[in-house]
């Protein structure tokens, strides 16, 4: 399966969902004030926000009535072109190397299986990669990092359970300077974005990083559970608070009807969605396209 397959796939849920909903409101409503009321509603009940699906409408209608258009095509193109338009209001910022990425989230979010599947993309794109085991305080969480790593056949630098995260990516971030490699995935451990003391960790690790290795791209990516809906939106404003977010990584994706979050995630916070997990092994990983997404959204 391909790319395209793949998010198309992973998006199945929620284009069925939507597609029930639209042919409804084209078969019930004239375009009208009652059809645009129904269409905000079809929006947000597939977890875009309010605030989006308000803005999303109203630029569909003032198109529509601007053309004296009332055809169901011309208004569902015109409703896919202004959501693309909405995801790419967050562009995705290039890769440049040397890079660092340090990945984090909330627990059970997948983060470690997404390094895994990240570093494997990178390994295919001929870098080279190395794992830092930052996230000390979960027992088992070295031994799936280890797992995958091997899986990815690349590197990785771990100390002892409950071990100082920095130290980690201090040690971790020296030896890719020393080894002339491409990318350093850090790991993190999962924290409630509630927990001040462990965002303030967070922020120790960013500053490491930048002191350490000032000449390596850096960038802070999110790991979301796509299941989660729109509090994935409020999860994202907070981290992006404690760290200044680069970017989101968003898992289970085939789990959820609701994949309208996204749109809230570039279109308000204006933080691009980078990479899409599509399913359980390590090559289902895909980069985040917006033209794809629309078209598998509906």
């Amino acid at each position: 399966m391909g790319v395209f397959g793949k998010l198309k796939e992973a998006l199945k849920k929620t284009k069925d969902s939507i597609a029930v909903k639209m042919r409804r409101l084209f078969l019930k409503n004239k375009i009208g004030d009652a059809f645009y009321d129904e269409l905000e509603e079809i929006l947000i009940s597939a977890d875009v926000s309010v605030r989006t699906a308000e803005d999303v409408v109203e630029q569909v209608k003032e198109e529509a009535i601007g053309q004296k258009i009332k055809d169901e095509q011309f208004v569902t193109d015109l409703l896919k072109d202004i959501l693309e338009d909405t995801l790419n209001e967050a562009p995705v910022p290039a890769f440049t190397y040397p890079c660092v990425i340090m990945f984090v989230g909330v627990n059970g979010v997948g983060k470690t299986t997404t390094i895994g599947k990240v570093a494997n993309w990178f390994v295919k794109q001929k870098k080279s990669v190395t794992i830092a085991a930052a996230d000390t305080f979960r027992a088992a969480a070295i031994d799936q990092l280890e797992i995958w790593a091997e899986r990815a056949k690349v590197r990785i630098v771990k100390h002892e359970d409950g071990s100082d995260p920095s130290a980690v990516i201090f040690d971790a971030v020296s030896s890719a300077k020393a080894r002339g490699t491409d990318v350093v995935l850090v790991d993190t451990a999962g924290r409630l974005h509630v927990k001040e003391n462990l965002m303030k960790e967070l922020q120790k690790m960013d500053r490491v990083v930048r002191r350490e290795w000032p000449e390596a791209q850096f960038l802070k990516y999110l790991v979301l559970d796509a299941t989660t809906g729109q509090n994935a939106v409020a999860q994202a404003r907070i981290f992006d608070e404690a760290v200044a977010l680069d970017g989101i990584v968003l898992t289970k994706l085939d789990g959820t009807a609701k994949g309208g979050f996204v749109y809230s995630l570039c279109g308000e916070l204006k933080v691009p969605v980078v990479f899409v997990g599509t399913g359980e092994k390590i090559d289902d990983i895909e980069r985040f396209d917006a033209e794809q997404f629309v078209e598998g959204f509906f």
